[in-house]
Parts: C-alpha cells; sequence; structure tokens
C-alpha cells in the first residue's frame, strides 16, 4: 500500500500572476460572476479584464460581499428543541 508523503493539502490553487493562459481575456463565465459580484458590491467592474485579473477581482469581490464562503449551518430543529 502506497503512503503520502509530504504533499500540500492544496497543490490544486495556483496563483493567478503564475497562469499559462492568465494573460487571455477574461472567460464568459468569469465576466458573468463578476457583473453578478460587481452589483452585488456596488462597484463597476471593468469590461477587459484578463482571466487573472478576472479571478482576483472576483476573490476580492466575494470577500467584500460575502458569497464564495461556507454558509453556516443551521442547527436543526431536534436539536434546538433538546
Amino acid at each position: 500500500m502506497a503512503t503520502k508523503k509530504n504533499v500540500p493539502e492544496s497543490t490544486a490553487a495556483k496563483d493567478p500572476a503564475e497562469w499559462v493562459t492568465g494573460d487571455e481575456p477574461m472567460t464568459g463565465p468569469q465576466a458573468s460572476y463578476l457583473g453578478t459580484l460587481g452589483r452585488e458590491a456596488g462597484e463597476e467592474v471593468p469590461e477587459n479584464l484578463t482571466k487573472a485579473e478576472a479571478s482576483e477581482k472576483i476573490e476580492e469581490l466575494q470577500e467584500k460581499t460575502g458569497r464564495g464562503k461556507p454558509m453556516r449551518r443551521k442547527k436543526s430543529a431536534a436539536r434546538d428543541a433538546a
């Protein structure tokens, strides 16, 4: 049986500045989500961002709006009644 060696928990996340395609225009889904986040945050979002810039802006606006964070679970009624 193989054992895990000292492998970082999150190897998939890469800094957008290091993306090979980071300088390409943002994707349609990025633009759509940025539009939603921008409206919720009350901010204008530039239309000509790169993929990397869009990713960074998404993170910024998620922080500002609280989107993209795990939702807090509500206690069940059964636990509340106990």
